[in-house]
């Protein structure tokens, strides 16, 4: 029987195919022209595949269930987030790397992931991972704005970008490299000072977006950290249990989050800036997986490698997979698969997401 939150996702779905869309001289055009991504390895559609970092998702069992079977440097079995959003607002099927080399005039057109995985808002984070920073990425997105407008003029880029649809999903990765496993801001920062600290970076990154030219933006809040594979392992090696300290920052951080953006919203003018709840929606899956069709067995399925993090991924995470699906039978039947990763259920699931786009359509 179908639940709450599949039919929540049925209906917003059934919504955004009403909305995101108009007709045109009889013809059917997206109601965002593009979709403009930026953050960590829950957006990252392959950029790192093409930078010198270990933190790559190029290899199997990333994207067992892409099209082909073939790992395409997304952290997950299949498509991301900005893949499926892309999809549901009718601009393409799948959001490609900036990164990507010979990306065409019309991929550039429609929109493109800056993101990278391993990547955060503190740029101490990407000097650990080797990744690009996200103040890096806004410059990427710089010579993004060239080319569009050596594509269509000046005028049109400009339409573009204020109507474009700007992802952020980001914040993860700093608090588990400079916070908890690796406490260098742990020395300099309270928690409570870290979130401050991390979430002024991100305003000034929305601001310097915004005079680039963007104006409709949905940020993504924090997951449960302390329920993410690596910092089970981490914390509780043999209970595997999640950290309720970890999860709780999360929440705090989030709630923050929250009341800012719509402060920054009222300082730019003509702006749309939305927070999507994503802590509530995954620990929802985390403890009650029977109500998504996920085997009870959920909690018991991190059979953790170690670290198991990126850096051993190549010869570790393709065994651990084997024993997972080996043991309980059915991949889709997994929550998590390992680390920081996850699969494209879990993604597919989230309506939180799409109700942002909803409201951002809908005013």
């Amino acid at each position: 029987m179908a639940n709450a939150a599949v039919l929540s996702f049925v209906l917003i779905t059934s919504l955004l195919c009403i909305t995101t869309t108009h007709k045109c001289n009889g013809k059917t055009t997206p109601h965002f022209p593009a979709i403009l991504v930026f953050g960590d390895s829950s957006v990252d559609t392959g950029n790192n595949n093409y930078i010198n970092t270990p933190f790559k998702g190029d290899h199997l069992p990333y994207g067992i269930d892409y099209p082909g079977s073939v790992p395409t440097g997304r952290f997950s079995n299949g498509k991301l987030v900005p893949d499926i959003l892309a999809s549901l607002l009718g601009l393409k099927e799948t959001v490609p790397p900036f990164l990507q080399p010979n990306l065409s005039d019309k991929e550039i057109l429609t929109g493109v992931s800056f993101a990278s995985a391993g990547s955060g808002y503190d740029e101490l984070t990407t000097s650990l991972s080797f990744v690009i920073p996200m103040s890096k990425q806004v410059r990427y997105f710089e010579g993004y704005i060239q080319r569009l407008k050596g594509i269509v003029g000046e005028k049109e880029t400009s339409r573009i970008l204020s109507n474009a649809l700007v992802v952020i999903s980001a914040g993860t990765n700093d608090f588990i490299f400079n916070y908890y496993d690796v406490p260098t801001r742990r020395i300099q920062f309270s928690i409570s000072e870290y979130e401050d600290f991390l979430q002024d970076k991100l305003r000034k990154m929305v601001k310097e977006l915004y005079y680039l030219g963007c104006r409709k933006m949905v940020i993504s809040g924090l997951p449960p950290i302390g329920c993410l594979p690596i910092q089970r392992t981490a914390k509780y090696p043999i209970l595997r249990a999640c950290s309720y300290k970890e999860n709780a920052d999360s929440k705090s951080y989030n709630g923050k989050l929250e009341e800012l953006l719509p402060q920054i919203e009222a300082q730019l003018q003509g702006s749309k800036i939305l927070y999507v709840e994503t802590y509530n929606p995954l620990m929802d899956m985390i403890n009650n997986p029977q109500k998504y069709g996920k085997d009870s067995k959920l909690q018991k399925v991190y059979l953790t490698l170690l670290y198991h993090a990126t850096l051993y991924t190549k010869l570790l995470i393709p065994l651990y997979c084997c024993l997972n699906c080996r043991i309980f039978g059915n991949k889709k039947r997994v929550l998590w698969s390992w680390s920081t990763g996850s699969w494209t259920f879990l993604y597919s699931v989230n309506s939180s997401m799409c109700k942002s786009f909803a409201l951002l359509i809908l005013g």
